[in-house]
């Protein structure tokens, strides 16, 4: 049974991959559809807020929807939604048609991590969650990594509109692998049957609070990172689509890395003997410690860069795995995709802001050494925020769930 729940976490960590590609496709291929598409920088930050606006509602939404329909119902759906969504690019005209597909992506996309974390508290223990997420989450890396070689390859042998279309047709062979592989999680006891709680009673809870805003912080920076890095290579440091294809894929695979340190650090604290509280604030405390080296990018050549860049990346991976698993280590398992919606929700929302706020800035004549400077800060802000909102990690007080439902 342990064996098929680590093949779970293989699968669904495929579907993130599927999803970190198809959210690259836009930020990679940009420099091509500018030739027919003229996009500003404010233009640009509006398709990605688009996108994340669309998310960070599904995000919360998707989390109720996978208590309610079942992880396996639940993900096939999210997953036929993005990729009809990311298909849709390719029939772009223009800018307005470019930000209705974002939209559209960013509302399938946002069920993704509400499964994830769902599928982790119905199928791992406690000792093996975060490894497990960590599994899940290292999809990211692959996802990115993958992207821009793939898609500089595509866009030399044919057109950029072929890009989307051949990741969307990728989701749709995965929803068909998914169905066919994916078995509900057995029932265990009255948690399995515990009715999904609403977010006004999760909202009564600090740790709610507070994973939601350090959420916010933390994703503000990587959703910058995962959007601007490859337009920070063609704007600052005058690449090409084939040399973005060349290194921008180096700062992800290191994501990946550090997706599989943060959960395999925590998990190995746990095995020896520390509580679950010293084992997931420690990892996460050394995931955040190396955020501020990434200050120093705009003064640094290139190779430099791309190593700071690549140590920010894996702290910020490393850090998401123990965030994303915080809801099932402190929640019930009827309540863990709801709080992880809502967790996602507030993520999604420092993408929005902080996004908009750097392509103002950026074409109002702040460099990205500004900017870089303020996004260095938010991991570390973060990471005070759970020490403050979560004083311990350990499951809440669940005599409260249980009245809410007599």
């Amino acid at each position: 049974m342990r064996t098929y729940g680590f093949g779970v976490a293989l699968l669904i960590s495929g579907a993130i991959a599927i999803s970190y590609l198809d959210r690259q496709t836009l930020p990679v291929a940009i420099a091509a559809i500018q030739r027919e598409i003229p996009i500003s920088n404010t233009q640009f930050s509006q398709l990605q807020a688009a996108f994340l606006v669309a998310y960070a509602v599904m995000y919360a939404g998707g989390g109720k929807l996978i208590d309610v329909l079942g992880t396996r119902r639940g993900f096939a759906w999210i997953m036929i939604v993005w990729s009809a969504a990311c298909a849709s690019h390719g029939f772009a005209a223009g800018f307005r048609s470019l930000a209705a597909s974002r939209f559209l992506l960013g509302f399938g996309e946002g069920g993704g991590f509400p499964a994830a974390t769902k599928a982790v508290a119905e199928r791992f223990s406690v000792g093996d969650r975060s490894t497990a997420m960590g599994i899940i989450n290292a999809g990211t890396a692959v996802g990115a990594v993958v992207a821009p070689p793939a898609i500089a390859a595509v866009i030399a042998g044919s057109s950029w509109r072929w890009v989307f279309f051949l990741t969307g047709a990728l989701g749709v062979v995965w929803t068909a692998w998914w169905l066919r592989t994916y078995r509900a999680a057995p029932s265990s006891g009255s948690e399995a049957v515990e009715p999904a709680p609403g977010w006004f009673h999760l909202l009564t809870y600090r740790q709610t609070w507070g994973l939601v805003l350090a959420k916010f912080l933390s994703d503000a920076a990587w959703y910058f990172y995962l959007f601007w890095l490859p337009k920070y290579l063609y704007d600052v440091r005058g690449f090409d689509t084939r040399s973005v294809g060349y290194y921008a894929w180096i700062p992800y695979a290191a994501a990946g890395v550090g997706s599989l340190t943060g959960g395999w650090l925590s998990s190995r604290l746990l095995a020896g003997g520390h509580s679950l509280d010293f084992a997931r604030k420690t990892a996460l405390g050394l995931s955040a410690a190396v955020m501020p080296l990434v200050a120093l990018v705009s003064r640094s050549p290139i190779e430099l860069a791309i190593a700071l860049f690549s140590v920010a990346f894996f702290g910020q991976q490393s850090w998401s795995t123990l965030v994303m698993i915080l809801p099932a280590d402190l929640f019930p398992r009827g309540a863990v995709g709801s709080v992880a919606g809502l967790v996602g929700f507030g993520g999604s929302m420092g993408g929005v802001v902080f996004n908009l706020l750097a392509g103002t800035m950026l074409d109002h004549g702040f460099g990205y050494g500004t900017v870089l400077g303020m996004v260095s800060t938010f991991h570390v802000l973060a990471f005070g925020v759970i020490l403050a909102a979560v004083r311990r990690v350990e499951p809440v007080g669940r005599q409260s769930f249980a009245a809410l439902h007599q």
